[in-house]
């Protein structure tokens, strides 16, 4: 027939409709479907066996019974198909009576995202922790430990031999000149940064330079002890009694002139008071009057905003990377006295395999000063290059240590509250806030900010009623500061993609600045720190009921991480108490964490043992959560075993679980065993058995609706990655095109069974628009209500492929014309005229067109 002949009979009124006088149905109604045999599976049980028992029934009986019975007939079709369309509904939204569609796309995406975040192959292990406060390796020891907050060094005189070596081994961070001029200027600097990023030394070296011409023997460069007097006061009192001593100008007060103090101050300890702008300004008055300089080093943070916001304020940025490195591995190699040993070094540092086992961003001094360390040994020979790479992975996990060893020591010596009975237990949650956002960051890094700043309260609050359940938390609400947390926690922010209601949209996303510290801190916190195990796992138990997927997902990948590192205790605290849930969100955070340990293969068979346990003899919840985890590709010995198991679960209690079953079937067409489960759905639809014709049918309608990003765990950059936005069915057909010609005797099977027609010809509607959406909006008229996947042309190729497959005879494309015409009379979305005959041509060739016009006229 002609290619306008779809859009001619589309303005045909239905009473004139041109299938009736060949014996079909009208318009509201496809074609009853002709069985076939041979290659497209033999009969199929439906209508010609209902018709013709229908007719014996009536010839034995009489017109009355067989009405009656062709009537039950009906109703029993009725219900047949209402059954399937239940069952081809989202098994994730029966919680609450839902019936819209869970956004499964974003759950993959999250879980994809934190898969890279957590699964880098790097081994805590094999760093010796037992000696975590150095990093000894071979023959270097290097200190890494910054001081741990409020525990300063004793005052007294700097050595001038430490000052010469800061002198030749400091690298200036950025701004270090204005911060030079503002000391000189104002006498006194208020010097911000987070612990660890050389702020100290910065410190120092401001100090050392403006007091070049020296106080004398007695040290012109001085650290004062906050613990002697009351911080900036007890200082006030320091400069005054150098200055106003006995021998007064000409005396030893008259040797102090010129002399630079460093005071660290520690304001985030429960308690802990800022000096205000009035001490500061006394503080620089006693300076100017004695000739001196002070600098006081602060943590940047809530406490410390209104310090580094006044006039004496200035935040420290961390020194670059690269030439700490570059000096550190000079001063390790003067002595070889190689020339070319300083560049073989930067070759190493900059060797992907290096980069990747550090997995720091940027490094802190000593960091820096121990990678130098590890390249000059191995330069020198001393090192091998495994222990190179183990030298290089201990670094992240150094930091983690140093973040969370004797946070709470100060709660455990708090003060008595004055009876002598009661302690006083003060500010808990800003004591643990900081604490609670480098997890958070470790679990859910890569996701919005408000997401990980939200889930870093609730574990404040969890770790702080652990530490003293005998108190109310309490939190300021005005405290927090996003930059401090950032700081604090070595993070950067950066905008990018949200997944919000199944859109996405810009927003300010958070990430660790180094691909190691996720992994470190987990470690760190599960492996060191046992008592933190039980606020943490109720934590995220609670993040299992999040409805974003960027945070249930993520969190769910994270607890299979941690399961990994003790499995008895993850396994009975997280995977089954969560997996035997009556909340379907939760049984998918079980699965997914099932799923990430069983990607590791110290784990595998014992998560297979589970799986399959449940899927033979667990209750309902442990049979759909094993139905889930079968769908990732690592919980069997191989796709058939996984397929059986699904089987399995789908068919046993009159399906009651089938739903869940297909969807998993489908995700496994994802992995290049995709023929095996062609096959296996083929299987099925030809088995005597009911249900598992139901599985196999329910099976195709779910591919030819589903999404390749609902399903896939490859990144962009694979065949089916590149087609996210593409159905599954078009995807396959074009990827894989030696089986197409399965994938359409298939969807043919759905299409011509009395109870899945109905379900499987909305399917293919959905496939046929998702080509003519590009072509729309490149018309300018805007997406069509309802439809969520793009890009319309780039899937023409896949209707190309797969439509010719599928009306391979008259009858099948009688029945595309049917579906074609039904599109085009749709009062909500109508299909065009030009659409319609696009569809039409990619269906049936040029000479197969030829043909029927040829047989039409004849």
């Amino acid at each position: 027939m002609a290619d306008e002949a779809v859009a001619e009979r589309a303005a045909e009124p239905a009473s004139h409709d041109p299938q009736k006088p060949q014996g079909s149905r009208s318009p509201e109604a496809p074609p009853r479907g002709r069985e076939r045999g041979g290659e497209r599976g033999g009969e199929r049980g439906g209508d010609r066996g209902d018709e013709q028992a229908q007719g014996e029934a009536e010839a034995h009986d009489g017109p009355e019974a067989g009405d009656d019975e062709a009537a039950e007939r009906a109703k029993e079709r009725e219900r047949a198909a209402d059954r399937i369309k239940d069952l081809t509904r989202d098994p994730l939204a029966e919680e609450d009576g839902e019936d819209g569609p869970t956004d499964l796309a974003a759950a993959a995406r999250a879980r994809r995202a934190g898969r890279k975040l957590l699964t880098s192959g790097r081994d805590f292990t094999s760093f010796d922790r037992s000696r975590i406060g150095h990093a000894h390796i071979g023959d270097i020891n290097v200190s890494l430990d910054a001081r741990r907050s409020g525990v300063a060094m004793r005052g007294g005189p700097v050595p001038e031999e430490e000052l010469r070596r800061l002198r030749r081994a400091h690298v200036e961070p950025a701004g270090y000149v204005r911060l030079r001029r503002a000391l000189e200027s104002r006498r006194l600097l208020v010097l911000g940064g987070a612990p660890g990023t050389g702020r100290t030394c910065t410190a120092l070296a401001l100090l050392d330079e403006v007091t070049r011409v020296g106080a004398g023997d007695g040290g012109r460069v001085r650290r004062f002890d906050p613990h002697q007097g009351e911080g900036v006061r007890g200082l006030v009192g320091e400069v005054n009694g150098r200055e106003g001593g006995e021998g007064g100008e000409g005396g030893e007060g008259g040797e102090r002139r010129g002399t630079g103090y460093l005071l660290e101050l520690a304001l985030d300890r429960p308690g802990t008071l800022p000096p205000d702008e009035m001490d500061l300004d006394q503080l620089a008055s006693t300076l100017a009057e004695g000739d001196a300089y002070a600098v006081v080093v602060v943590s940047v943070g809530s406490a410390a905003n209104p310090l580094l916001a006044g006039r004496y304020g200035m935040v420290c940025p961390p020194a670059p990377s690269q030439e700490l490195v570059t000096v550190r591995l000079r001063e390790r190699l003067e002595e070889a006295r190689d020339h070319e040993a300083l560049e073989r070094a930067a070759r190493i540092a900059e060797d992907p395999e290096v980069i990747e086992a550090v997995g720091l961003d940027d490094l802190r001094p000593a960091e820096a000063e121990l990678l130098a360390s590890l390249l000059a040994e191995h330069l020198l020979g001393s090192l091998t290059r495994e222990e190179l790479l183990a030298g290089c992975r201990g670094i992240a996990a150094v930091q983690a240590h140093e973040w969370f060893a004797g946070v709470d020591r100060a709660l455990a010596a708090a003060p008595s509250s004055g009876d002598g009975r009661t302690p006083v237990r003060s500010a808990t949650a800003a004591l643990f806030h900081p604490v609670a956002f480098r997890i958070a960051l470790a679990v859910l890094g890569g996701g919005s900010h408000s997401a990980v700043s939200a889930a870093a309260h609730l574990l404040t609050w969890e770790l702080s009623v652990q530490s003293d359940p005998d108190s109310t938390p309490s939190r300021p609400l005005f405290c927090d500061d996003p930059e401090s947390d950032r700081a604090l926690s070595r993070a950067r922010s950066d905008n990018g993609a949200i997944d919000v209601a199944g859109a996405e949209v810009t927003g300010q996303l958070i990430f660790y600045r180094g691909s190691a510290l996720p992994a470190a801190v987990l470690a760190e916190i599960w492996d060191r720190h046992f008592p933190v195990r039980a606020p943490v796992v109720r934590w995220l138990r609670l993040l299992a009921d999040d409805p974003r997927p960027q945070v249930s997902v993520r969190a769910a990948v994270a607890a299979g991480e941690l399961s990994v590192r003790d499995f008895e205790y993850g396994f009975g605290e997280l995977v089954r108490p969560l997996a035997e849930a009556s909340s379907p969100r939760r049984r998918v955070f079980a699965a997914t964490a099932l799923d990430q340990v069983a990607g590791h293969a110290s784990h595998r068979k014992a998560v297979r043992k589970v799986v399959d346990d449940w899927s033979r003899y667990g209750t309902a919840s442990l049979r759909w959560t094993a139905a889930m985890t079968l769908g990732h590709g690592r919980a069997a010995d191989s796709v058939d075993a996984a397929l059986d198991a699904l089987a399995r679960i789908g068919v046993r209690d009159q399906g009651r679980q089938l739903a869940v079953a297909s969807l998993n079937v489908v995700r496994l067409l994802t992995l290049p065993e995709c023929a095996t489960v062609l096959r296996r759905l083929g299987q099925w639809a030809e088995d005597r058995r009911e249900e598992y014709q139901d599985l196999a049918l329910v099976t195709i309608v779910r591919l030819a609706t589903t999404g390749v990003d609902e399903v896939l765990d490859d990144e962009p950059g694979t065949p089916l990655g590149d087609r996210g936005d593409w159905p599954l069915l078009l995807a396959l057909a074009v990827t894989r095109p030696e089986l197409t010609g399965t994938l359409a005797d298939l969807l043919w099977t759905a299409l011509n069974t009395a109870r899945s027609r109905d379900v499987a010809f909305d399917a293919l509607e959905a496939l046929l628009r998702s080509a003519s959406r590009g072509e729309r909006r490149e018309r300018g008229e805007g997406r069509e209500g309802g439809e969520g996947r793009g890009g319309g042309d780039r899937m023409r190729p896949g209707l190309a492929a797969l439509l010719p497959a599928l009306t391979s005879d008259e009858h099948d494309r009688q029945q595309l014309e049917w579906l074609l015409r039904r599109m085009m009379r749709d009062q909500d979305r109508p299909l065009t005229t030009e659409q319609a005959s696009a569809l039409w041509r990619l269906a049936v060739p040029a000479r197969q067109r030829r043909s029927d016009e040829e047989e039409s006229h004849g």
